[in-house]
């Protein structure tokens, strides 16, 4: 199908990373096999961090750095950077996938191949475009100057201009200006650039489904054929454990400081919850209305399906007087009844959005996992087992 295309119309290989930071990683090797980006993203993380610690040690304040106040520097660097790369090197071969099976299975018919590989040269553009990675650049240095400037509220202790050049009396030296200008800037580059990328993907998406896909009611993933887009999103685990790390860093500082009641947690981790869903449980709903019009017309033309052939059935088993003797119970017609009423049940069953309990579980597990560790901070490791010991011995 694809060989009969002509060469403009080709189906490329989909990919949604790009740009001056990739072609660099590529150049220095980082980057294997075009995909795998997780050495770029550990020599990035202690690049930043290991010249900070260097630094830090050299003016004497290197044990200070270890205090839980600044838990959040060492989380940033060395957990969340990583995390984004591992999302890139699990998600993007996902995507190609995708793309491979709307082609094979024959969602995408033929006569809009062209106009799906038309979607992915203009996807493909974009993300290699330096133009967004120089914008990203310049927000990431400029909008904590801006910040400071209107003294508007910081992301955390370790993530606010204004609070580590007061902790350091309002000077700037090599150690906080290291962390400030190229740490902390590296770290909202990376942030605007996956939600770049992120809305590339909701693009994609929805062009996708602006598409005549040839949707199947009765397609045992109970979504039409769509079901591989869940296996896309739940690769999408690593960036929402980077979110729930630096979040859960960030409130450590704040409990341990004094400036936030853990009891406050209770609100804000339904927020942190409601704010993956959205990021990576939104763009599904893109799909909605045509599953929506697949499940009403497949059980309407089902039934109708259905009642012809039970009317059949009836009449030939049931009403025509016919003595039923043992070898009619090896009839072909009561397993094509069946066949016919498990076709019926899954088209009842068909879900508005191509996900299901995995993908959310995956994602709950995610954002969940990186907070249990601040319970610490208000129930102590032998207070809980203590605890655990009394409610299993019932003493």
């Amino acid at each position: 199908m694809i060989q009969m295309m002509n060469e403009n119309d080709k189906i490329q290989e989909f990919s949604l990373f790009g740009g001056l930071l990739h072609q660099l990683g590529c150049r220095l090797g980082l980057v294997r096999e075009r995909t795998n980006t997780i050495r770029l993203g550990f020599a990035l993380g202690m690049l930043a961090w290991g010249i900070l610690m260097l630094l830090a040690f050299l003016h004497g304040v290197g044990f200070k750095m270890f205090s839980l106040s600044l838990i959040g520097v060492h989380i940033r660097l060395l957990v969340a950077v990583p995390l984004f790369f591992l999302c890139e090197t699990l998600v993007v071969p996902r995507m190609a996938e995708f793309i491979s099976n709307l082609v094979k299975s024959g969602i995408v018919p033929e006569a809009e191949l062209p106009a799906l590989a038309s979607d992915i040269r203009r996807v493909g553009r974009i993300k290699d475009s330096w133009l967004a990675e120089i914008i990203f650049l310049l927000a990431a240095f400029t909008l904590p100057l801006i910040g400071m400037i209107f003294n508007m509220p910081g992301t955390g202790k370790t993530g606010n201009w204004a609070w580590i050049l007061e902790q350091a009396g309002g000077r700037i030296n090599w150690v906080n200006g290291w962390y400030l200008l190229f740490c902390l800037s590296l770290f909202r580059f990376l942030i605007f650039r996956w939600l770049w990328h992120l809305g590339l993907w909701c693009y994609f998406l929805w062009r996708v489904e602006r598409l005549n896909l040839h949707l199947i009611p009765t397609h045992p993933d109970c979504t039409a054929g769509l079901g591989y887009l869940e296996v896309v999103q739940e690769h999408f685990s690593p960036l929402a454990m980077a979110i729930s790390v630096v979040l859960s860093a960030q409130f450590a500082e704040d409990i341990s400081s004094g400036t936030m009641a853990f009891e406050t947690l209770y609100r804000f981790i339904p927020i942190v919850l409601i704010m993956n869903a959205v990021l990576f449980m939104g763009p599904l709903f893109i799909f909605s209305p045509k599953l929506w019009k697949c499940r009403v017309t497949g059980l309407n033309e089902y039934m109708v399906m259905a009642s012809q052939y039970v009317n059949v059935f009836d009449h030939k088993w049931i009403r025509g007087g016919r003595m039923v003797v043992e070898s009619d119970l090896d009839t072909p017609d009561l397993q094509s009844l069946a066949d016919l009423t498990n076709s019926v049940n899954v088209v009842r069953k068909m879900r508005w959005i191509p996900a299901g309990r995995r993908l959310i579980m995956g994602l709950f597990a995610s954002v969940i996992l990186p907070m249990l560790p601040l319970f610490l901070l208000k129930y102590p490791v032998t207070e809980l087992a203590e605890k655990l010991f009394e409610a299993l011995s019932g003493l």
